[in-house]
């Protein structure tokens, strides 16, 4: 048994959180190590090439580099329920694994002899995927020795970005002529608090224009709005261009500025809600009588009732929508699946439903848990949302089994006995012999899971 940590001097802790994370390290090349492995016994020469050739069927998937073996499409979705990641995040671990074992050997000796974290060797994996097996070979050279800690994470990542274009600097250069043609205006994802971002990318003339277009246009504005910041007003400026309207008339700004015996005539502000386009938002809103509550933007985020009715209260209208009546919605006698099943269901169950899966989009594909064919209703308690890829593995891959006990509950097992329980919080794993508890007390629990699975 360790010793206390609130009994330890300065220098135990230090020492006790050096051990924690030299352990972590090491826990971190084992898991590399692990997805080596696991894409070894995944080869693609264990796909029958009878079954490949049907719809649906797992295909052989090079997840690595250009030099690497292929492996089979459906392994990393039981490596990443296993470890508690998306079958994506596990894919990315089995390419870099394989990345390191076959095309960046010395970055691999580095790593395994504890003098590189793997989270620099990874990025090296990620940076030369692309490239050409002696290319990355170049880049493994030039940035092994420098991979250790040495210079800090922006420096390391300026010269794996350097020597990743004087490996192919053709490509390099068509990157640069890709990014020059990549112009773009579209919002940015993965803010909260009732903000969000639009983005525009375009040459430096451009932006340069676009910049001094909205500091005049601030000015311009800052006697109609002289309660507003200048940051404010620069974003009122881009959503009154935006839309049409222009600037309200203020020529005569720079000569009031000049009578300091009077005072400033504020022009005519148009209604922002007149000026704004239509666009639908989806909010949820599940406030208390007593308390404040929370609203749930989707594809944003979580924000305040109070910011519903301070932000979008002023700017946006309403149509408000009863709650749906989830239990209600009567089974149909069709495969076909209707537009309020579809509703219910993305309000019971908004996130894919395969083991640590994370899309959320509405564009997802609603799968009957027990097929139609084999006898399986179209009613809620039948639905799961999946995505294309994790549709296919539950339909067509050996051994993953998954039933929905209650609407909106899901058990899955994978094709080695692992159970994990999914709902709307999310996956968890059911242990075969949880830590509190008899044994009996657990062998009665997976005989009640094998049970329901095989039912």
């Amino acid at each position: 048994m360790s010793q206390a940590l609130d009994a330890m001097t300065e220098d135990q802790v230090l020492e006790f959180a050096g051990t924690c994370a030299e352990t972590a390290r090491r826990a971190e090349v084992d898991l590399l190590r692990a997805a080596y492995q696991w894409a070894v016994l995944h080869s693609a020469n264990r796909l029958d090439p009878a079954e490949t050739v049907k719809p649906g069927r797992e295909q052989a998937r090079r997840y690595g580099g250009p030099g690497t073996p292929e492996v089979t499409e459906f392994a990393a979705a039981g490596l990443g329920a296993r470890i508690g990641r998306s079958p994506y995040a596990a894919r990315e671990l089995i390419a870099d694994a394989l990345d390191l074992h076959h095309r960046h050997p010395q970055l691999w000796a580095r790593v395994q002899a504890g003098e590189v974290r793997a989270s620099y060797a990874r990025h090296v994996c990620a940076k030369t995927r692309d490239l050409a097996h002696d290319q990355a070979a170049y880049v493994d050279a030039g940035v092994a020795e420098s991979a250790d800690g040495r210079i800090c994470w922006t420096r390391f990542e300026a010269l794996v970005e350097a020597r990743v274009a004087q490996a192919d600097p053709e490509a390099a250069r068509e990157k640069e002529q890709k990014a020059a043609k990549a112009r773009f205006a579209r919002r940015l994802h993965g803010e909260a608090h009732g903000m969000a971002s639009f983005l525009v990318r375009a040459d430096l003339a451009t932006i340069t224009t676009l910049e001094a277009v909205t500091t005049t246009g601030a000015h311009h504005l800052k006697h109609a709005y002289p309660d507003a910041t200048d940051d404010e007003r620069r974003v009122l400026t881009v959503l009154l261009l935006m839309t049409g309207q222009g600037l309200p008339d203020t020529e005569n700004d720079g000569e009031q500025d000049d009578k300091q015996d009077q005072a400033p005539v504020a022009p005519e502000v148009p209604d922002l809600a007149d000026l704004l386009p239509t666009v639908t938002l989806f909010v949820h809103l599940y406030g208390g009588v007593d308390s404040e509550g929370i609203a749930r933007v989707e594809g944003h985020g979580p924000v305040t009732e109070a910011w519903v009715r301070e932000v979008l209260g002023p700017n946006v209208r309403f149509r408000i929508q009863p709650v749906l009546d989830l239990a209600g919605q009567a089974p149909v006698d069709a495969y076909e699946i209707p537009d309020r099943h579809r509703q219910a269901v993305h309000l019971m169950t908004p996130a894919d439903t395969f083991p640590h899966a994370a899309c959320t989009s509405r564009a997802m594909q609603v799968d009957h848990t027990i097929p139609f064919d084999a006898g399986g209703p179209s009613g809620i308690g039948n639905y799961g949302p999946m995505t294309t890829l994790h549709h296919r593995i539950k339909t067509h891959a050996p051994g993953w089994k998954v039933r929905q006990s209650f609407p909106g509950i899901y058990l899955w097992r994978d094709p080695h006995g692992a159970h994990y329980l999914v709902d709307h919080t999310g996956t968890r794993r059911i242990p075969r012999y949880p830590a509190n508890g008899s044994r009996l007390e657990a062998e009665f629990t997976n005989l009640l899971l094998e049970f329901d699975l095989a039912a």
